[in-house]
């Protein structure tokens, strides 16, 4: 049995599984408080991603454009800038972060973002807005390489650069989560409250499930202030859940200021979450608490109750963000079943490298396969014309026509999901994140037994 880990053979884009980097770097600008980003493009590349995340999240976002056009794409567009500062700046009197993104178009004509910020820091800023923090960061995301994946990552690294400054140890840990969902950072903290644990957490979206206040007050923005990314370089040390949505920041903390360091694994599952609270533990030296073993021993109770029935030898692809497919991966193969296809929808070339997948490739008792800059049809030109037997799609909402027109069960996963309700309020990781998973996996699998008369009756048994 072998595991092979490859890049898709096919040239070109079929059915894209991620957009690309400035998608990433908005994602991680609209979890800072008083921040909002400008994106140096096309009106699109603000457009259309703002409609992912409001389609996600179910809720607005602010984040501006430089709005070029041909004129600017031909002469270069550092005035645009100028202007979107500007204008920025006198509608929204509480900004006070703005990064500038680069975006495929502004990065192929060369605009000196690093310099335009220069004269807007020595010029408009003293002379029109003298009283007022502003931050201006640049964040290069050409979207002609990499992904959205790898655009977060770079925009938490800049964030970080710009802000984090040295002076007193504050007794915190740096959390830098990922993108993730609001359920999920609700459950991260909540496992560090347990262990009585203060933390910064980078960046923080909870509060995008927000409540509708009678009196209107409640509105979704992120949390993360810039006296907490300033505080990230007097932290005990960083934990970053991603290895590929944030590790760079955390190494930069440790290159920078001697933060120490620890980068995944992301905490999917009960033994990834068993790990994730051992680093808590060592880091800080906190015990972990009686409550917290009665919450692993209630998932594992859960687990136990579907996995040798329901889940053992299902065979299961998985599509979506590296990190969250590789910690789903090492899940299921817990659950006894069989990850065949793994998809990664970006072009880094260090997925071949990566210990965990070297080490599932090691141990893979079915044979599986791991493509890299992959997309959905990989998927599809599998289940049709190669010959691919699923009982399991895990991946977002891009993948539905796939379980739709093939007959086979999915359960919604990662970013986007805009084709069910509420499902950024679950979290995907910790104990209760196992639980859902784990209980969601066998419901969709439920679904499909009664639809196809396939066994059905145990499900009055059991």
């Amino acid at each position: 049995m072998s595991c092979e880990i490859k890049a898709k053979e096919r040239a070109g884009i079929i059915n894209p599984m991620y957009t690309c980097q400035p998608a990433g770097a908005q994602y991680a600008s609209i979890g800072v408080e008083d921040c909002t980003a400008i994106v140096h493009g096309g009106q699109g590349c603000v457009m259309f991603v703002r409609l992912l995340f409001s389609q996600h999240l179910n809720e607005n976002f602010d984040i501006a454009s430089s709005s070029l056009h041909e004129d600017a794409a031909v002469l270069g567009a550092v005035h645009r800038i100028e202007g979107a500062v500007d204008v920025l700046l006198m509608r929204y009197p509480h900004v006070k972060v703005i990064p500038i993104i680069t975006t495929c178009s502004t990065e192929i004509i060369g605009d000196d973002v690093e310099g335009v910020i220069r004269k807007l820091n020595k010029g408009l800023l003293k002379e029109k807005y003298a009283d007022r923090e502003v931050h201006l960061i640049p964040v290069h995301t050409p979207s002609f390489k990499g992904s959205q994946v790898t655009g977060y990552d770079v925009a938490v690294k800049a964030f970080l650069q710009h802000f984090a400054e040295k002076t007193e140890p504050n007794g915190k840990i740096n959390l830098i989560t990922g993108w993730v969902n609001p359920g999920d950072v609700t459950e991260l903290k909540h496992l560090l409250r347990m262990m009585d644990v203060d933390a910064t957490v980078l960046f923080e979206i909870e509060n995008f499930d927000s409540p509708l206040m009678p009196d209107g007050s409640a509105v979704s923005h992120g949390s993360t202030t810039i006296e907490d990314m300033k505080g990230t370089a007097n932290a005990i040390g960083t934990i970053a859940l991603n290895k590929y949505e944030g590790g760079k920041a955390a190494e930069y903390l440790k290159e920078k200021f001697q933060v120490p360091a620890i980068i995944g694994p992301t905490p999917i599952g009960v033994r990834n979450t068993d790990t994730f609270l051992k680093n808590v533990s060592k880091m800080t030296g906190k015990p972990i608490p009686e409550a917290l073993v009665r919450e692993r021993g209630k998932a594992i109770d859960a687990l136990q109750d579907l996995t040798h029935m329901f889940f053992a030898d299902k065979r299961v692809a998985i599509f979506g963000h590296p990190d969250l497919v590789i910690g789903l991966a090492e899940f299921c193969l817990d659950l006894e079943m069989k990850p065949v296809l793994l998809l990664l929808g970006d072009d880094n070339p260090t997925y071949v490298k990566d210990p965990r997948l070297l080490a599932i490739q090691e141990h893979a008792e079915f044979d599986m396969e791991v493509i890299t800059n992959a997309d959905i049809f990989e998927l599809e030109d599998r289940i049709k014309n190669k010959g691919l037997e699923l009982d399991l799609i895990l991946g977002h909402s891009k993948g539905r026509w796939v379980s739709i027109d093939n007959d086979i069960p999915m359960l919604r996963v990662g970013f986007p999901v805009f084709d069910r309700a509420g499902y950024y309020r679950h979290p995907t990781v910790g104990y209760n994140g196992a639980i859902w998973l784990a209980e969601e996996m066998a419901n969709v699998i439920f679904n499909d037994m009664e639809k196809k008369k396939d066994r059905e009756w145990l499900l009055a048994m059991w």
